[in-house]
């Protein structure tokens, strides 16, 4: 599952490197920058770096912002398509660093045509997201979000909040990368049978006995699904009207990876008719214009989205599952040390450029 760094031990190294540091500075640009991204990327940076935070996404009308920068600093809901990337050169700008996983936003063959370095953070930590996966297993399990709301205005009935044990009942993982694993890892001590279906079957699982599947058979015989791969033009909407139709009745599914794996309008039908039991999501696919943000003042504008909230056997979460604060130091450290890397030009793990 790949070993993260000590996260103090590497702080305290871009604190002693400053002394020494000459005069290898970059200017980063940082777009979609909220509180919590100034606090750690500048815990991270100590004074390595020149930083400079910008609050809206990137994309054609706000990336003159990143005049005079020669970096770049993105997340997930960030557009960095092929004319962003031809802007961003003519400005000067070497190095595209994103500070997640994912990188479908991202033209990778733009970005190469133009000699723009694009690196991520491949993995900072797995227990983040799988934690939060299995916590909206259980929460939907046990009716916990109706129970919460019961108790506090008075209501102890039981009545509608029956559950049922974990142990024993099948759970299919799409994908056992890093997360995947560590979900089946839980999801073994819970005593699950796991079913697994990802092109790489990964020897991890395999030890722990997760059998691995063809994904027809995955869908019929699961009773828990939850989702952990990266989104490819293969698997958009590999959860589908059809694939619905092969999954138990009743059947829980939960997606912590990315929206577009999910067609929503088929995933409301599936709920309307009963098909689906439980849904957990800490993603969706039209999610850039909803999360992130406050807009409890707001009126939702998103029909689709609203629909899946009048659902009572529906949690969902704003794109928080990565959201603990050894992820968020892992991905500061990360971050700094890429840009770092880059402008030595030392090695490291480059998508393009």
């Amino acid at each position: 599952m790949g070993v993260l760094f000590p996260i103090a031990a590497r702080l305290r190294r871009y604190c002693d490197r400053e002394a020494n540091r000459g005069d290898w500075s970059v200017n980063i640009a940082i777009f979609s920058a909220k509180r919590y991204d100034r606090e750690f990327l500048n815990a991270a940076n100590g004074s390595l770096h020149k930083l400079r935070f910008f609050e809206p996404h990137l994309n054609e009308e706000t990336v003159g912002l990143a005049t005079g920068f020669e970096a770049v600093c993105v997340f997930v809901n960030d557009h960095v398509d092929a004319a962003v990337i031809a802007k961003l050169r003519s400005l000067g700008v070497r190095l595209i660093a994103l500070r997640c996983a994912g990188y479908n936003n991202v033209d990778l063959s733009a970005a190469t045509k133009h000699g723009i370095t694009v690196v991520r953070v491949p993995s900072y930590s797995p227990y983040a997201v799988a934690e939060h996966t299995i916590a909206l297993m259980l929460a939907l399990n046990r009716k916990v979000h109706r129970a919460y709301n019961r108790v506090r205005e008075g209501n102890f009935a039981l009545d509608g909040l029956v559950g049922f044990d974990m142990h024993g009942k099948t759970v299919g993982v799409i994908g056992t990368g890093q997360i995947g694993t560590v979900v089946a890892q839980i999801l073994t001590g819970f005593g699950c049978p796991t079913l697994a279906f990802d092109p790489f079957p990964n020897p991890i699982c395999r030890a722990l006995g997760v059998r691995y599947v063809e994904l027809n058979e995955l869908l019929g015989q699961s009773d828990i699904i939850s989702l952990h791969c990266p989104l490819t033009p293969e698997n958009k909407y590999i959860i589908n009207d059809a694939a619905i139709a092969r999954m138990k009745d009743g059947v829980m599914l939960i997606n912590t990876s990315r929206g577009v794996l999910l067609d929503t309008v088929a995933i409301i039908n599936g709920l309307k008719s009963g098909k689906i039991g439980a849904l957990g999501l800490d993603v969706y696919e039209e999610e850039e214009e909803i999360f992130f943000e406050d807009r409890s003042g707001l009126i939702l504008s998103d029909d689709v989205f609203a629909r899946l909230l009048t659902f009572p056997n529906v949690i969902i979460t704003g794109h928080q599952a990565f959201f603990t604060r050894e992820a968020l130091l892992n991905i500061a450290a990360t971050t700094i040390d890429n840009i770092t890397k880059f402008e030595n030009n030392q090695p490291l793990e480059k998508l393009a450029g």
